[in-house]
């Protein structure tokens, strides 16, 4: 286990950066499986960074198949304290134009197939807290270095994930966008809520490419592709400016012990074998019992 400050999830390509030095790439082992692809880890100034591939290098993973459990997991056995998502999204509104930046603060959820939880056993009841679904405090550092990149930033909204891996139809997106959200996406459900699970403050950093489908023009990969290669530069200048910016603990985000008040089983009642399978989550909650009640 090493001693990572920031966890980035993003393009295979994202970690190439002329900054970043003592470059090595580690494979976590997860009791969920493999994660997308190896953990590429480095030093960022004198801060130490892990990067993920989410769609595994040459993008051959779709967004239905993401292994998002391992992926969060293994941030987590690396000792991750802050956690940004860098993502591709449609714009819901004229005003986020492509090529802008939307730091989100809320999240809707229109997924149908994900597995959401690493607490789906029967065994041990948890009922997490999600009504501020991306960590205040980190928003609050990524956009000011995201401003600080140059990059054209929409300091709130609401992000839309989709099933995909399709496009929307027109007249979903309409409905989408009548429904009064901002932008639209494929990977931050389940991400957000296995973050929060893992008790790992997560952000996300959502670069704005098309217009979706609403407005009338279809959406093209090429278009994607296009102004997702030149967001990513604009993103990497934003991630360098976190690093350096961000507390070397995670103790002021209320992520940090998220579970605190949300198991709802005793510890004399959880089987042996699943708190040891899931010890990197709950097992500094298990020296005491927990509250009773139901829910």
């Amino acid at each position: 286990m090493s001693d990572v400050l920031l966890g980035i999830i993003g393009g295979s390509g994202f970690y190439e950066m002329q900054e970043l030095s003592n470059i090595r790439e580690v494979t976590v082992d997860t009791p969920f499986g493999p994660p997308s692809d190896s953990y590429i880890l480095g030093s960022l100034g004198n801060r130490e960074v892990a990067f993920l591939p989410r769609h595994g290098k040459g993008h051959s993973i779709p967004p239905t198949a993401i292994n998002v459990k391992a992926n969060i997991w293994g941030f987590k056995y690396l000792g991750a304290k802050w956690l940004v998502s860098i993502s591709a999204v449609g714009s819901m509104r004229d005003e986020i134009e492509p090529l802008h930046m939307v730091v989100p603060n809320q999240l809707f959820d229109r997924t149908r197939s994900r597995d959401l939880s690493f607490f789906t056993e029967p065994g041990l009841a948890v009922h997490i807290g999600m009504a501020e679904p991306f960590c205040t405090v980190l928003r609050a550092f990524l956009i000011e270095s995201a401003i600080e990149a140059g990059a054209y930033v929409h300091p709130d909204g609401t992000y839309i994930c989709i099933e995909g891996p399709q496009f929307s139809t027109l007249a979903e997106s309409r409905i989408y966008q009548s429904w009064g959200v901002d932008v639209i996406g494929m990977t931050a459900i389940p991400e957000a809520k296995l973050a929060r699970e893992a008790e790992l403050p997560y952000a996300t950093l959502a670069m704005a490419t098309d217009y979706d489908v609403w407005k009338g023009e279809p959406v093209s990969l090429d278009m994607v592709i296009k102004n997702s290669k030149l967001n990513t530069e604009m993103a990497k200048r934003a991630i360098r400016i976190l690093s350096g910016k961000l507390p070397s603990n995670n103790s002021l985000s209320e992520a940090s012990n998220a579970l605190a008040s949300a198991i709802n089983t005793s510890s004399s009642d959880v089987p042996d074998a699943l708190k040891q399978k899931l010890d990197l989550l709950v097992g500094k909650y298990f020296d005491t019992s927990t509250q009773d009640g139901d829910t």
